[in-house]
């Protein structure tokens, strides 16, 4: 029998298609089963009562046909395997023109082996031959079975994927990336790889057909090799471990000329921090490109994205936009270095998360289910932006949809705006289904339109306390330790929702209104007593969002049980930027509601000023004014600024970070070396690293 069949479960077929085909497919199965018939080369044909002819070959779901005419796998597929499951539990023969499961009069021992039989297979058509001879009916393995997807060979997956395909991940791999393998367990019987692009998992034991990703089919089915890769170095390296994080390749020696492949950027950035943005000539454009290009080619994504944030921020500046700041600028050019710093010295181990080289600039998505954390509005000049962020429980990362116009409407305005054929308010507050997903390697996704390109939303009933570990937050002691355990955001991955939660609420304390800050504080606490502070400002892109939230967190809407946003450390606690509140079954999204006045009816109160905070702040701001000037540039009394602020945070207890200050103001002179640079860059990723952990 095919025992690649008998092992595929209603939450395999489920990944392998959608969970509402599978439950229409068992169904029919259940009212009118079909007559099911095996041919001596394996393939198992089904024939229904209202006529489709079904025929499954040995090579995973998509070899099926059917005469339904329907495009890709659809339910009399599913209902074939489920009736051949069927069975097989029964001990039925169930016969099509009077021919047994075997086919043509052919017993189940002697049907054609398929190429690559496995064990497993082996054994299923044993136990076939043995029911046949009355010993039983076939039953499945109790348990996970104790294998690995690294015993699949390079020969085996190049047949499965291509030429083209292998080619591209043998690339992946001299690049270098890391995986976080997870095997077999009783709570989860089926091996999974998460990679930086994918998350694929293994449904079938020792069988290449039935191999679910989250990327399209055929588009991204590179990662099945490196999947496959990962496995054998955790094998080899961490054998017995249930799930190990793991570094695969990374040995092309193009990438290695200059040990870390980033040398023309790092180049272009210390020329700019040299004759600052004020001073940028025309060759810089030519410069960046030229890195840009450089980057692209050697798969070194984040750095590539730096650069081309890089460029965007020096256009701004020339055409007087809204979008620049000195700090943005200080932030790049920090970012650059540091991740050059990070590889050269002793970071090897880390470079491909460091450098990004295991991420695709584009992964289409297979029939995705996302759920909603709610919608942020900002404003830049004449330009309004909407971003909904949604949990892909599947990769457990916060994908951001963005969308932007020119126009002075606002939240509630936007919120009927469309994306993907839907309006924003919906994508915001519910529960979205999309075929057309793309998602970047940033992780901002985008929704195509189009005939075929169908996305759909329900209203979301806010239970993210079902999503993943990763993305829901029960205890805020837990989520506080693994934000310290972080790297410094400069070397993080390039990962626009990298620290979007959801919450679990177990109190509401002390709302507090500040008419002055037009800002809106609350104390939330987790099951445990621990504390988090909700902490929102007022903006004219979001008229509402300061009086939805006070409404929703003092029960406007019923009794708080999550809120959503974005998380930092603060003063050794917690600080939520909200996004999304849900509370008795409805979700609120702030940025989205008009306003209502319900925050002017708050207790009100001054909101304490944080002198730390205040200090590091001034500090990084003259340290991105010298980046927006120029080493080269800078007028004499720049030093002692700098020294005044070396001396405010001595007294403050940050010694280290002043002393870092300090060494920058005596290394300017008159002609700024390569040591001026060097200087800048210890202090920015000082006072830049102690503002983060606060």
């Amino acid at each position: 029998m095919r025992a690649e069949l008998l092992a595929l479960t209603p939450d395999a077929l489920a990944a392998l298609t959608n969970r509402g085909l599978v439950k229409r497919a068992a169904k029919e199965v259940e009212a009118a089963p079909p007559a099911v018939t095996e041919e001596p080369d394996g393939t198992v044909v089904a024939v229904f009562a209202d006529g489709p002819v079904t025929r499954l070959p040995v090579g995973g779901l998509d070899a099926g046909s059917c005469t339904c005419g329907a495009m890709g796998a659809c339910r009399h597929l599913l209902g074939l395997v489920l009736a051949y499951q069927r069975v097989a539990d029964t001990d039925t023969s169930l016969a099509g023109a009077g021919t047994s499961l075997a086919g043509a009069g052919t017993s189940l021992a002697g049907a054609t082996p398929e190429a690559g039989a496995t064990p497993e297979a082996g054994a299923a058509r044993e136990a076939g031959a043995a029911r046949e001879a009355g010993a039983g009916p076939v039953t499945k393995p109790a348990g996970p079975v104790d294998w690995s997807p690294g015993t699949f060979t390079d020969e085996q997956l190049q047949a499965r994927v291509g030429t083209r395909l292998m080619t591209a991940a043998r690339k992946a791999l001299r690049s270098g990336y890391v995986a976080r393998v997870r095997r077999p367990t009783e709570a989860d019987p089926v091996p999974q790889v998460d990679l930086g692009s994918a998350t694929v998992r293994f449904l079938v034991p020792h069988d290449l057909g039935f191999v679910h990703t989250d990327a399209v089919a055929g588009a991204r089915d590179d990662v099945l090799a490196l999947a496959v890769w990962a496995f054998r170095a955790a094998d080899e390296r961490s054998p017995g471990t249930s799930e190990v994080q793991i570094e695969v390749g990374g040995t092309d020696a193009a990438a290695a000329k200059d040990g870390t492949g980033l040398a023309p950027a790092v180049a272009v950035a210390t020329a700019l921090l040299r004759d600052g943005a004020v001073h940028a000539g025309p060759g810089l454009a030519s410069a960046l490109a030229e890195a840009r290009r450089g980057l692209d080619g050697a798969g070194l994504r984040w750095p590539l994205l730096a650069i081309a944030d890089l460029e965007e921020l020096l256009v701004a500046y020339r055409d007087r936009g809204a979008g620049y700041r000195p700090e943005l600028l200080a932030d790049l050019l920090v970012e650059l270095h540091a991740r050059e710093r990070t590889v050269r010295n002793g970071g090897s181990g880390l470079r491909s998360r460091v450098l990004g080289t295991e991420e695709a600039a584009e992964t289409p998505l297979r029939r995705t289910r996302l759920e909603s954390l709610g919608c942020r509005v900002t404003e830049l000049g004449d330009d309004r932006t909407a971003e909904v962020f949604f949990a892909h429980a599947d990769s457990t990362t916060v994908l951001v949809l963005r969308r932007s116009w020119t126009t002075d409407e606002d939240g509630p305005a936007l919120a009927r705006r469309r994306a993907g054929g839907v309006s924003i308010g919906a994508l915001a507050g519910g529960n979205v289904i999309s075929e057309s997903a793309v998602r970047s390697a940033s992780r901002v996704v985008r929704l195509a339109t189009g005939r075929l390109a169908k996305t759909s939303a329900s209203p979301s009933r806010g239970t993210w306390e079902q999503l993943p570990d990763g993305l829901f937050v029960e205890s805020y002691d837990d989520l506080r330790r693994r934000l310290e355990a972080l790297p410094p955001r400069p070397v993080r991955p390039r990962v626009e929702a990298e620290l979007v939660r959801a919450l679990a609420v177990a109190e509401v304390h002390d709302v507090v209104y500040s008419p002055g800050q037009q800002r809106l504080d609350a104390l939330v606490a987790d099951a445990s007593g621990a504390v988090a502070r909700i902490t929102a400002h007022h903006t004219t892109a979001a008229p509402g969002r300061l009086d939805a939230l006070a409404a929703a967190l003092t029960g406007g809407h019923g009794t708080v049980r999550l809120v959503s946003g974005s998380v930092r450390r603060s003063a050794g606690g917690l600080v939520v930027d909200p996004l999304a509140v849900a509370a008795d079954g409805t979700i609120v999204v702030p940025d989205l509601t008009p306003p209502g006045g319900q925050a002017d009816a708050l207790p009100h109160g001054a909101i304490p000023s944080d002198p730390l905070a205040d200090a590091l702040a001034r500090a990084y701001g003259l340290l991105a004014e010298a980046a927006h000037r120029g080493l080269a540039h800078l007028p004499a009394s720049f030093r002692d600024r700098l020294r005044a602020e070396a001396t405010a945070l001595t007294g403050l207890g940050l010694r280290r970070v002043a002393d870092a200050v300090r060494g920058f103001a005596d290394s300017l002179g008159p002609d700024p070396s390569d040591a001026a640079a060097e200087s800048w860059l210890d202090a920015a990723l000082y006072v830049g690293t102690a503002l983060e952990l606060r």
